[in-house]
């Protein structure tokens, strides 16, 4: 019994860091589109839009 247990801990474990590696090869990919789009353009940020002011500003590294 405590075999089944362990390998369930070790399969859930295992599914839980494959999931966060792909979320965060996600992001870190989508960035880098970004970053190549800002490049091809010239641009020197991009802006995105405050919804509760309504004021756009550049945005940071971790949005």
């Amino acid at each position: 019994m405590a075999q089944i247990l362990f390998l369930a801990v070790l399969v859930g474990g295992g599914w839980y860091l494959y999931r966060k590696f792909v979320a965060d090869a996600q992001k870190l990919a989508q960035r880098r589109r970004a970053e190549a789009r800002e490049r091809e353009t010239g641009a020197v940020g991009t802006l995105i839009k405050d919804e509760k002011t309504g004021e756009y500003r550049v945005r940071r590294n971790e949005e």
